[in-house]
């Protein structure tokens, strides 16, 4: 797996598939997966839920809802989306980099 950051390309079809063959592991197996990397759960106190807090993050691959197009949520993304930005924990990815920037431009 590369150390891209994940905005502003488009993953390929080895990021997609790797993507894919992690999230089929059992999920001890994924923990210790060289591409899996730790969350802080004291920076996911804003969550106030009773519900499952995430002890890692894994790159998770996802199909663009507009186009259509498979893509990777990496794994560092996930845990500034949920740490840094605060974002609550049940979010999912369901629009592609490209149509994201299309929407938040106004273009579609």
């Amino acid at each position: 797996m590369s150390g891209k950051q994940a905005r502003g390309y488009s993953s390929t079809p080895a990021e997609i598939a790797d993507a894919k063959r992690i999230a089929a592991l059992p999920t001890e197996m994924q923990k210790l997966h060289p591409s899996a990397v730790p969350a802080d759960q004291s920076q996911l106190a804003h969550v106030n839920t009773y519900g499952f807090l995430p002890g890692f993050y894994i790159d998770i691959p996802f199909v663009c809802r507009d186009c259509g197009k498979e893509e990777v949520w990496k794994a560092k993304s996930q845990k500034w989306y949920f740490e840094v930005h605060k974002a609550h924990v049940d979010s999912r990815p369901v629009r592609c980099y490209d149509c994201r920037k299309l929407r938040r431009d106004g273009l579609r």
